[in-house]
């Protein structure tokens, strides 16, 4: 299907009077116009910008947002709008039938039939975004940064109460602020140069009291090390890079890879874009297996925990499912700790701390000779503590063993744990010397 294009509208600008036309997007698929998603997110989709004064206005019109990958099917219906139901729904209808006949003869069409309705705009992004894996904290952090960002514009477009602004939220100007901040700046276009030169000013002041807060050099470098690595990995190692590069995966990465694959289409690399556009498909799709395995093992341990504190014994609650415990499980532990003594519940974080001791005590049951004497290499305290370790038992210092050592740094590090797998390779090179 070819790409759907804005319908043209006649409008009156509200500031200065002057009449200009300006398209209107009704239809967001993005199945076909991926583009258009970013847009949308970014704040840019239906923006008519006045020609002659260059206000902006966001244009109230009813959309319909279809994502055939994710079975998304939204309506919005702006209030302001008082659409008669009866035109609502022969608006949704037309346009779901469109949408229905553009799709691949043996693709899902069920979720089409009862498409979602929403009556705010930024209720409707909430629901795009979480099917991309953001978190609904995450969103929440996300609009906090924004209204403040909209604060400290309107106190420097009106020339007083900056510092005041400044003050009353120190604490939320994080580097992720800055970066939401620059975000914005690098994603305003050319027409809106006035909202570019404000938030430039908002940038240029809080530099004065905070100094460069961009993210370090070598953060960037990273960052873009991992970008480069996961759009040329080969597809069949594309999972095992994907869990490695985990950490650097999140809303930012998302929004920086489409900016490669808008640049791809701007240089008529139309094949490279469609490629990476794949890429990030199956990319989300990896990431959203990886949580739901992480969150059925945290959900897992949860259990776990709530069966050894309810019972009578809990210490030997917890032997009886030897088996069940693991990594997650100490993790859940943690986290229970934490929040008991955030709530200052001591007795039940030192009944959690005996728990844990014990879980630990399991799990080294549990461990070979060899691995037992890695994991008390690991927990020296420092790389000095762990050269003497490896000295006083030289007889468990065999070719294996320093074999095993080189396939645990290269797990560590493909779990994207780079300080244990570097510890684990200066084990290794140090055990290999103790051979000769």
């Amino acid at each position: 299907m070819p790409p759907i294009a804005p319908q043209p509208v006649q409008l009156t600008c509200p500031a200065c009077s002057t009449s200009f036309r300006a398209g209107i997007y009704t239809l967001v698929d993005v199945s076909q116009q991926p583009e258009l998603k970013q847009a949308l997110l970014s704040g840019q989709l239906n923006v008519a910008v006045c020609p002659n004064c260059q206000m902006a206005s966001m244009l109230g019109a009813p959309m319909i947002y279809h994502d055939g990958a994710k079975q998304l099917c939204l309506v919005y219906f702006p209030q302001e709008l008082n659409a008669p139901p009866a035109d609502q729904e022969r608006f949704v209808g037309e346009a779901t039938s469109f949408i229905m006949q553009s799709l691949p003869p043996n693709a899902p069409r069920a979720y089409l039939l009862s498409p979602r309705r929403f009556l705010t705009l930024p209720s409707l992004l909430d629901v795009i975004l979480e099917a991309d894996g953001v978190s609904r904290e995450m969103l929440d952090a996300q609009r906090q940064r924004v209204d403040l960002i909209s604060q400290l514009a309107g106190a420097v477009a009106d020339g007083a109460g900056f510092e005041a602004v400044v003050e009353a939220n120190r604490a939320a100007l994080t580097p992720e602020f800055f970066a939401t901040l620059n975000a914005f700046i690098g994603s305003t276009p050319p027409s809106q140069d006035d909202t570019r030169a404000l938030l430039e000013q908002v940038r240029d002041r809080l530099a004065e009291e905070f100094g460069d807060m961009s993210p370090d050099a070598e953060d960037d470098a990273e960052f873009a090390l991992a970008l480069d690595r996961l759009a040329a990995a080969p597809d069949e190692a594309l999972e095992e890079t994907v869990a490695e590069l985990r950490a650097f995966i999140d809303y930012g990465f998302f929004e920086v890879w489409t900016q490669r694959i808008e640049a791809q289409d701007a240089a008529g690399e139309g094949a490279e874009a469609e490629r990476l556009t794949a890429r990030r498909a199956r990319i989300l799709e990896i990431v959203e297996e990886l949580d739901r395995q992480a969150q059925e093992m945290f959900e897992a341990g949860s259990v776990i925990l709530r069966e050894v504190l309810e019972a009578e014994d809990p210490m030997a609650a917890l032997r009886a499912r030897a088996e069940q415990i693991n990594e997650a499980f100490l993790m859940v532990l943690s986290a229970n700790v934490g929040a008991a003594q955030r709530a200052g519940r001591d007795d039940v974080a030192a009944h959690l701390d005996a728990i844990a001791e014990e879980a630990v005590t399991i799990i080294q049951d549990r461990l070979s000779p060899e691995e037992r004497f890695i994991n008390e290499l690991l927990l020296a305290e420092t790389p000095q503590d762990a050269t003497k370790l490896l000295r006083k038992s030289v007889a468990k210092i065999t070719p294996d063993f320093v074999k095993q050592l080189n396939e645990l740094a290269e797990q560590e590090e493909k779990r994207g744990s780079t300080p244990t797998s570097e510890r684990l390779r200066q084990l290794a090179r140090e055990s290999g010397a103790m051979l000769f």
